[in-house]
Order: C-alpha cells, then sequence, then structure tokens
C-alpha cells in the first residue's frame, strides 16, 4: 500500500506521532482514541501494510513500533518540494576523485611529450 494513502487518515497519522515515542500495545493506543479497538486495530493494519508500521506478537498481545525506513518515500517528497538535494553519496567522490587523478597524468603525461618541451629536447640530443 502506498505510504500517503496511509497518512491520508488523521487517526493514522495520531498513531503514527504516538508510535514515534516507542513500541506500544493495541489496547494503549485505543484508549487514547474514541474509536473501538478494532477500528485501531484496522488502521494499524493499514499502517502496516503501507510499510509504515511493524508488529510483534508477544503471547497475546500485539506490540506495534514506527518503521521509520517506510517514511523514506514521503521524506524523499518533503525534501524535493522544499528544495533541498539529497546527499551526494561517497562513491560520487570517489569517481571524482578518479577523474582529477587521470586528469593530472594524463596532462603530466602530455606535457612531457611535447615538442619544444625540455624533455622532448633532452630525447632527441
Amino acid at each position: 500500500m502506498d505510504p500517503f494513502i496511509a497518512l491520508a487518515d488523521p487517526i493514522r497519522r495520531d498513531l503514527l506521532r504516538t508510535l514515534a515515542s516507542g513500541p506500544a500495545r493495541v489496547v494503549d493506543l485505543a484508549a487514547r482514541h474514541p474509536i473501538s479497538r478494532p477500528a485501531v486495530s484496522k488502521h494499524l493494519r493499514v499502517l502496516t501494510e503501507a510499510g509504515l508500521a511493524t508488529v510483534e506478537d508477544r503471547g497475546r498481545e500485539r506490540h506495534y513500533a514506527l518503521a521509520r525506513p517506510g517514511l523514506a518515500p514521503v521524506r524523499t517528497l518533503l525534501d524535493e518540494l522544499a528544495g533541498r538535494r539529497p546527499p551526494i553519496p561517497e562513491s560520487a567522490f570517489d569517481a571524482l576523485e578518479l577523474e582529477v587523478r587521470r586528469t593530472v597524468h594524463d596532462r603530466r603525461a602530455g606535457t612531457d611529450a611535447a615538442p619544444g618541451t625540455a624533455s622532448s629536447q633532452e630525447e632527441s640530443a
């Protein structure tokens, strides 16, 4: 399920706010809302299917927690709308370093072999 659809409901957003402070049981989450426990369970199932929450069975109780990686598409959109660029990956710097070294090497090789330079005059003598 699309995380944006899951976030469209104010109760689900509130459940995520609660889960952001730590895992919680269904009964505790239901106590904070004026809806039935089965209704809260349905909202939690939607959040789980959207990858925004995880569930763990502990005996007869179900404990839900915020799944922060599921928020990545939302964060990406908000960063895009705010005009922020994603951080530059380390591999891009590695590629840049390689290109700089190659350019320096090519320039040195070109200077040493250029006609009229000290190196080429010594070789012809």
